[in-house]
């Protein structure tokens, strides 16, 4: 059985086949975006729910899309704290390259055609922006419920487009319970915290965009939970260990 992913269209398939699940690839086109679909090919596509990952500048795979074509964008962007050469987390990590993603923050470009393609937005790392997001008083505060002898601050802001009061997730980032068993990303969030996300601030049916996929977290979450999701990452090392996870997550729902 296959462990690695690739951009073949029949080795794909021939995983899922391997795993007894149902993949259909010849119409899952139709929902990726009229725009972006002649110009790009995704790096990993699938359906029901679709889901689709483009190793791409969101930058520029963002202005293929029509005005609030998304109806809620869950992203993590660069903090500019070069978080991509700290050593974080516990439990079976892989060696980590060095890497330049977090060296300086999102410019208003990309804010700019973040708030144009979505209707609302969840932004990670929020506290980092402040020049660049409007007022909002709808926060989430991600409580990692951390044990007392770690140097790792207690939790992390998301700045939401959402008019409701301050809501505190807690999802336990270390140990076992909440935090991933497999860490392929640096700044990886965990799926539950997606979960958390999208049971208080999703509706069914609805599109979701990630601009920054990094670990896959997201796309996991919103597949498991049948939402539309389209994820761009620039980094092919990460769209593609996010994409052999994607794939191992989604085969486990065939087992029950």
């Amino acid at each position: 059985m296959k462990t690695s992913s690739t951009l073949n269209a029949e080795e794909t398939q021939e995983v899922f086949e391997e795993k007894k699940i149902g993949f259909t690839s010849q119409n899952i086109l139709r929902s990726v975006g009229k725009g972006i679909s002649k110009y790009y090919v995704p790096f990993s596509l699938w359906d029901n729910p679709l889901s689709a990952l483009y190793n791409l500048d969101c930058v520029e795979g963002m202005k293929y899309y029509s005005d609030n074509y998304f109806d809620l964008a869950i992203v993590d962007p660069e903090y500019g704290i070069d978080a991509a050469n700290m050593t974080m987390g516990r439990g079976k990590n892989k060696k980590y390259s060095k890497k330049d993603w977090d060296k300086k923050p999102p410019d208003k470009k990309y804010f700019d055609e973040l708030f144009r393609v979505s209707k609302n937005q969840i932004i990670w790392g929020g506290n980092y922006f402040t020049d660049k997001l409007p007022t909002s008083r709808g926060r989430i505060y991600w409580d990692k419920i951390l044990n007392k002898d770690v140097s790792f601050a207690d939790g992390e802001l998301a700045w939401t487009s959402f008019d409701k009061v301050i809501k505190t997730a807690k999802i336990q980032y270390n140990g076992f319970l909440g935090a991933d068993a497999e860490r392929i990303h640096p700044t990886q969030k965990p799926e539950k915290l997606y979960n958390w996300i999208l049971k208080h601030y999703a509706e069914k049916g609805q599109r979701i965009l990630d601009t920054h996929v990094g670990s896959g977290s997201s796309r996991i979450s919103c597949f498991k939970n049948g939402f539309d999701f389209v994820g761009f990452e620039i980094d092919r090392e990460y769209c593609k260990d996010s994409d052999i996870r994607f794939i191992n997550a989604i085969a486990q729902l065939s087992l029950f």
